[in-house]
């Protein structure tokens, strides 16, 4: 009777356990969200061509006042909440039985990098339906506004594309979105660990220099594999049809080689600067919100 009672006092922990490395992830990619959102808005105009981001800031301020920084922010915490959950939960399962196997033994990067891949394509999955919603009500403004959407936020986002569109809408340029996924994890995951263990390891930094050193090169190198995957996929995502029912790109690779014509490769950078001072300071964020999460549970035994 005692070992029955035993056993269900461990059963609760023993679920939390399984499930916590993906409700820790998908907290701290929302609270990173939250302070970030504004500069996420300002590179998404920028990238849909109105201009630099002091013309853009300008122009928000004066036609639609501070509230226009946070539109779509009911979007961008839906995509954390599956996206972000989705993938920082499942590269630290697969990594947690990737060092099992490899005996306790650090991981190689190459391995890390494979698995930050398959983490990215597992997160984008999951999380696609929201990114459209995001991408769809932050760049309504700039159309015309006969052809605006109006969504009042990410659930009437995404019931208007099932009504309007079809289920399958809510994946329209998955694609390039798991493409992207898949390169900014690559560069954000594998890069975070390999940093922790040479702060760490090599450098015999403290725990306060080895979150910060980490968390910034892993931002770095998240910014730099995904930009042009998330510059195409922006343009998949937010093009209409013209008067008579054609689409400016007929998907992902036309989209590439069509741009690469207009504008050389360097078009997939526009927005660089802007673009990496909002994915670098998100993925710091994340990983300091994460490790504040995590050393929370530590000392509540949790």
């Amino acid at each position: 009777m005692a070992d029955a009672k035993q056993q269900q006092a461990v059963a609760p922990s023993a679920a939390w356990m399984t499930v916590k490395p993906f409700v820790n992830g998908g907290a701290s990619g929302m609270l990173a969200t939250c302070v970030i959102q504004p500069i996420d808005m300002v590179k998404v105009k920028i990238q849909l061509g109105e201009g630099s981001a002091a013309t853009v800031t300008k122009k928000m301020l004066a036609n639609e006042g501070i509230g226009s920084f946070y539109k779509g922010l009911s979007a961008g915490l839906l995509r954390q909440a599956t996206y972000t959950t989705a993938r920082l939960g499942s590269f630290r399962v697969l990594t947690n039985k990737a060092v099992e196997a490899n005996e306790g033994k650090p991981l190689p990067l190459l391995q890390k990098a494979v698995i930050g891949l398959t983490a990215g394509a597992i997160g984008a999955s999951v999380g696609s339906p929201a990114d459209l919603a995001l991408i769809r009500m932050q760049a309504d403004s700039t159309l015309p506004a006969a052809q605006r959407r109006n969504y009042k936020n990410a659930f009437h986002a995404l019931y208007r594309i099932v009504a309007d569109e079809g289920v399958l809408a809510l994946w329209k340029g998955a694609g390039p979105t798991v493409v992207r996924a898949m390169s900014l994890n690559m560069g954000m995951l594998a890069s975070y660990d390999q940093s922790v263990e040479l702060f760490r390891d090599k450098f015999g930094a403290g725990e306060l220099s080895t979150m910060l050193g980490a968390s910034a090169v892993s931002g770095f190198f998240a910014s730099a594999c995904s930009l042009p995957f998330d510059y195409v996929k922006t343009q998949i995502q937010k093009m209409q049809p013209d008067a008579n029912g054609k689409y400016p790109y007929t998907g992902s690779l036309d989209c590439v080689m069509k741009t690469l014509k207009s504008g050389g490769p360097f078009k997939f950078y526009t927005g660089f600067p802007v673009y990496c001072v909002r994915i670098a300071p998100h993925v710091m964020l994340t990983w300091i919100f994460l490790n504040q999460i995590q050393k929370f549970e530590k000392d509540m035994g949790l």
